[in-house]
């Protein structure tokens, strides 16, 4: 069976007359993952939410195999790790891993480490790092073809970002995968391509290089 392939384009966003995304066009197909680039405020976590569908668009055309989705949660075609914390604080992670770990990747999520240290506790019992983890961990594993992943390297140390690549590129094996992040280097080490938005439109990046012509860094 071929892999499944997201398609997103035409999306048009406003905010009180001014537009934030005009010219968007972007795919993603299983086994791959999408390093979306752009500077702080240029609509990046709009998109990733408009793409999920819990955001409106002025206009937005997305699909998977050629078929329109209104809503990408639907059905838990796509999942969505947004930048501030999702899970509910009171209940136990073991509790809340049933609920949200595909059944099929269970056994590989209760083996990791961070997971069996902390399935006993509730998510105000973590630190900011544990719980960032813990929650990108359990959309990773989840039902969806297609995950959207919100600054998910955000309060996580270095050391716990490098752990944490090998887990992304592993889940990319069978789902496809678009991530952002304001630590650009992250990005660009896990990523297959890179799509730059900017000026409220995409820019398709075959070169670091094309990231300076831009104007999204000085120099590499």
């Amino acid at each position: 069976m071929p892999p499944h392939k997201l398609k997103v384009d035409s999306i048009q966003l406003e905010f009180d007359g001014r537009k934030i995304l005009q010219d968007v066009y972007l795919d993603c197909k299983q086994g791959e993952v999408i390093g979306l680039l752009g500077r702080n405020g240029c609509g990046k976590s709009s998109l990733l939410r408009i793409i999920f569908g819990t955001l409106e668009a002025s206009y937005r055309y997305v699909s998977i195999d050629d078929q329109f989705i209104h809503k990408g949660y639907y059905n838990n075609r796509i999942a969505y790790l947004p930048q501030q914390s999702y899970l509910p604080k009171k209940i136990k992670l073991n509790k809340l891993a049933k609920m949200l770990v595909d059944e099929n990747l269970w056994n590989e999520f209760i083996s990791l480490s961070i997971y069996k240290e902390h399935s006993h506790k509730t998510p105000e019992q973590l630190s900011g790092g544990e719980l960032r983890q813990l929650e990108m961990l359990m959309i990773i594993h989840s039902r969806a073809d297609f995950i959207l992943l919100d600054e998910p390297f955000t309060h996580i140390s270095p050391i716990q970002a490098d752990e944490f690549k090998p887990v992304i590129r592993a889940c990319a094996q069978r789902k496809g995968i678009i991530i952002t992040d304001h630590q650009y280097y992250n990005i660009l080490e896990v990523s297959d391509r890179i799509i730059l938005l900017t000026d409220g439109t995409t820019k398709h990046i075959t070169n670091n290089e094309e990231l300076v012509t831009y104007g999204y860094l000085s120099g590499i």
